[in-house]
């Protein structure tokens, strides 16, 4: 669904990403691993039209992409959920969640979209007449997500959905991922540094390092490896599978 080919970009004269090949099959989920400032963010803004490209290749669905406006992409079916956990403290959880609908005219579709992130967010539903500002941090992840769902995505690229929540958030918030990766049939690309957690949950991952990818392989292989293990996790895996699955 979504293939990147010796992808060069950065900021001003300074180069992040030195030649990034890699590609996410539909229907899968992939985890873009690594660490601070490795160029895992800047990737998803080149993808999402925010970045300029310097070189290479990006196509959607078989549609080359690179340098398309924003909204272009996101009607193509290509959404970015950001890292800032952006969102609109003075407007209500489900002013926010329209917001993420802003591209579509089917106003039925909508709706049922909205019930759709209720059901799997329900204390989006709870709170839905309430300012975003009053939400927790884990309550805003789901928000966004949730506002990410809005744009009816073929793939969603979420960017470090474990940043600053508690262990038991992040365990909720995934199994949550899981579930609409299954029950939707939305691809996902998983940028994250909670590398044991995003690995349980993928299929395949890719470890960048210094602008270019380092590692790539099966998720159960990449856990199992030696250089990931001691590089990012610190140890053995204790398997957190059986929960992420319910």
């Amino acid at each position: 669904m979504l293939t990147i080919r010796n992808l060069q970009t950065g900021y001003g004269k300074v180069q992040i990403l030195r030649g990034i090949d890699m590609s996410v099959p539909e229907g899968r989920i992939v985890a873009l691993l690594g660490g601070n400032g490795t160029g895992k963010s800047t990737l998803l803004k080149a993808v999402s039209g925010l970045l300029p490209v310097w070189s290479g290749s990006i196509e959607f669905n078989g549609e080359e992409i690179r340098n398309r406006k924003p909204n272009v992409i996101v009607r193509r079916g290509l959404t970015q959920v950001t890292q800032g956990k952006d969102m609109y403290p003075a407007m209500t959880v489900e002013e926010n969640l329209r917001i993420g609908a802003h591209t579509r005219n089917d106003k039925a579709g909508v709706v049922a979209d909205m019930n759709k992130v209720f059901d799997y967010f329900p204390v989006l539903g709870e709170r839905r007449r309430q300012l975003a500002a009053t939400l927790s941090g884990g309550e805003v992840q789901m928000l966004v997500i949730g506002r990410g769902l809005m744009a009816n995505p073929k793939l969603i690229m979420l960017d470090e959905p474990s940043s600053a929540l508690a262990p038991r958030v992040v365990l909720d918030i995934f199994s949550i991922v899981n579930r609409i990766n299954r029950n939707e049939g939305i691809t996902i690309l998983l940028v994250e540094q909670n590398v044991r957690m995003a690995l349980l949950l993928a299929e395949y991952g890719y470890v960048i390092r210094d602008g270019v990818i380092h590692i790539e392989g099966d998720a159960r292989d990449l856990i199992n490896d030696d250089n990931v293990r001691l590089a990012y996790l610190g140890g053995t895996v204790a398997d957190a599978g059986a929960e992420l699955a319910h």
